[in-house]
């Protein structure tokens, strides 16, 4: 009989610990919410587990049991982080929805989900009320910042306490969900574990993911209801930083509450980056000195908008991720070598992926033959898998694992790895072009498409051609008052991809449809020219 020389204690991974550490070692650090009508509240991470507390016990005289779907519909703001402890606390579980999503896509996930409580912000009252006899799992309705036309939060939680103690359970309890986009088919469910969320966290509070602390002031411009808010609410309480929200992204707004709230760091899209840049150019300001760190996910970050942030002594981190990912996949760390090089390769590091924080591993297979494993060479782009502890296994309510032998995980996108393990996404699997057994990066010719001053937005498809299989398709929209034709696009992106990827001809259009979480949609893009004649174009 092997001798049993020491053991640690048993100290399950559920995410009541964050709020629970948060509470007790920084509790006085602020939450500040900006709200869509100008008027600003304060709390602090004491009071958010006071709140969540609370709410835990509304939930329970609703008689919500452990297991139960609590959905929110609400912008970014302190309520709302009550909401995440507070529905987990009860035993519950999280399901945060996309106001912007269309409402067969509502009604698909919530009825999939089987949400039994909706809590939701007044400016979506008009989406609840339209939505309302299509929700029949829904039995309580509960509008964080008005009393109409449902119980206001806080008249809900006034009757209770906070004397009482979150729900138990195992580590591998289910604590989140969250719904793919949905551009093919029905949106598909991805629950996060208690466990999983708790190292999704932990990883996300180290140097090369957000790098927070306790002096940390972080200000999510990232909705609390795209993708798990990219882990944020879990890892600012665990690094006690203070948060900073704003209900609206405006450009005006976010660079005032910066200056006054002395944020030092933020992640968000690229188009609020833009809008903040307009807002300081036609108002002859300059970025608030306070800030150090940028993190940008979504889409990739412009390389002009990296130089300017970099140019003003700020740390740009591009983030990949997706909703299967917790979303955590990569993030643009700075290499061992950083110090040694050029601004201009820094700059370029920092326009691709990053590498992945440990608990994550990324590799690309051929598109082709999925069996065969690229090499990291930085120029044999491929199919990208991954794997690690905070990703998905299998969609909710779903009979089949969605990942290969060996838990990999198929991304959907295509990209490279670089020998050091910086990724470089190129396009999508269903989204890259194959013309005479060759691959086009539908991605690539966007980009430099977008570089034309007259190209407001572009977007590249393949459409079946009877000699090369497929050729690409370049649907444009051109800025107001531009002029210019397919060749002289043409003409101009000869002079920034190979010459055999210039599309054949170009399309102009008045706008090009998006997803409900503002992407291009190619699936509606190739419905519409799925009969396109090549000599037509031009």
């Amino acid at each position: 009989m092997t001798q049993q020389l020491g053991a640690m204690q048993d100290w399950k991974l559920r995410v009541t610990h964050l709020i629970d550490h948060a509470a007790r070692e920084h509790g006085d650090r602020e939450i500040v919410s900006r709200w869509a009508d100008g008027s600003e509240t304060r709390t602090n991470w004491a009071g958010i587990r006071h709140d969540a507390l609370r709410m835990t016990q509304a939930l329970r005289r609703l008689g919500i049991q452990p297991g139960d779907r609590i959905a929110t519909l609400a912008m970014n703001h302190s309520r709302h982080l009550v909401t995440w402890y507070g529905a987990v606390g009860a035993g519950g579980i999280l399901h945060t929805i996309n106001p912007r999503l269309f409402d067969d896509q509502l009604d698909y996930i919530v009825n999939h989900a089987e949400d039994r409580v909706m809590l939701f912000d007044k400016i979506w009252a008009p989406i609840v009320e339209r939505m309302k006899p299509r929700w029949p799992t829904v039995e309580h309705y509960i509008c964080f910042d008005n009393s109409e036309p449902a119980l206001h939060f806080e008249e809900w939680l006034s009757p209770e306490d906070g004397h009482t103690e979150w729900s138990d359970g195992d580590e591998r309890d289910a604590c989140m969900l969250c719904y793919t986009s949905g551009t093919t088919g029905n949106p598909k469910g991805v629950i996060y574990e208690h466990r999983s969320t708790m190292l999704h966290a932990l990883s996300a509070i180290s140097p090369p993911v957000f790098g927070m602390d306790c002096r940390s002031v972080m200000l999510p411009i990232v909705p609390m209801f795209h993708a798990a808010s990219w882990g944020l609410p879990w890892a600012g309480a665990a690094a006690g930083a203070k948060f900073v929200y704003s209900a609206v992204n405006d450009g005006a707004v976010l660079c005032d509450l910066i200056e006054r709230e002395k944020v030092t760091c933020s992640a968000g899209v690229p188009t609020v980056w833009l809008a903040l840049f307009q807002h300081i150019d036609a108002n002859g300001g300059k970025l608030p000195a306070s800030l150090e760190t940028v993190v940008c996910g979504g889409s990739a970050m412009p390389r002009t908008m990296i130089e300017r942030l970099m140019r003003q002594g700020v740390r740009v981190a591009h983030a990949w991720g997706m909703t299967e990912t917790s979303p955590i996949g990569t993030t643009g760390a700075e290499t061992w070598n950083w110090d040694e090089l050029t601004f201009e390769e820094k700059v370029t590091i920092k326009s691709m992926q990053g590498r992945p924080p440990f608990g994550v591993e990324i590799r690309c297979v051929d598109l082709d033959d999925p069996t065969k494993v690229l090499p990291r060479d930085g120029v044999t782009a491929g199919a990208l898998q991954v794997r690690g502890p905070w990703v998905v296994k299998r969609y909710f309510k779903a009979e089949d694992d969605a990942v290969t032998a060996g838990q990999w995980f198929d991304t959907g996108d295509v990209g490279l790895i670089y020998p050091d393990g910086t990724l470089h996404l190129t396009d999508r699997t269903k989204d890259v072009i194959k013309s005479g057994g060759e691959w086009i990066s539908s991605v690539a010719l966007e980009n430099a498409a977008i570089g034309h001053p007259a190209v407001s937005e572009a977007a590249a498809i393949g459409v079946f051609h009877p000699k090369w299989d497929e050729r690409p398709l370049l649907v444009v929209v051109k800025k107001p008052g531009a002029d210019v034709s397919g060749d002289d696009l043409r003409e101009f992106l000869l002079g920034h991809v190979a010459k055999w990827w210039v599309p054949d001809a170009v399309v102009f259009v008045d706008q090009i449809p998006h997803t409900g979480t503002g992407k291009i949609s190619k699936k509606d893009l190739r419905e519409q020219f799925s009969s396109y004649a090549w000599d037509a174009g031009g």
